[in-house]
């Protein structure tokens, strides 16, 4: 499983960019491992593994207190979910685009003119 999320990553970043993303996605990415145990798709050492090897795949993890503020201020402002606001703030702020498979992420993106989006 995360070989594939990261091959599929890694194949739109195409030597563009590094990742960065808001230190929240490592508990997203746990909760994902842990639907996929919960329906015992994975095993527990795969799942530890996910989560253990998630933080690699990143060059930055960035703290949701420096993004808190702003992510609450666009959260309000779209009457979007702050979870994904952390995401989308710290985008605009490094003038990154969004890259996920999250099609509510990429409506909320959609939103904000100063960030692009790529689908997994």
């Amino acid at each position: 499983m995360a070989n594939l999320i990261v091959k599929r990553a890694n194949d739109q970043r195409d030597g563009e960019f590094d990742f960065i993303a808001p230190e929240l996605i490592i508990a997203e990415i746990g909760n994902a491992a842990w639907k996929k145990r919960s329906r015992n798709e994975i095993d527990v050492v795969s799942a530890i593994f996910v989560v253990r090897h998630a933080p690699l795949v990143f060059a930055s993890l960035v703290s949701i207190i420096d993004l808190a503020e702003d992510a609450m201020r666009l959260s309000a402002t779209l009457l979007h979910p702050i979870y994904d606001c952390f995401y989308l703030v710290l985008a605009e702020r490094e003038g990154a685009p969004i890259v996920s498979a999250d099609a509510r992420l990429h409506a909320a993106a959609k939103r904000v003119p100063t960030i692009a989006t790529r689908k997994l």
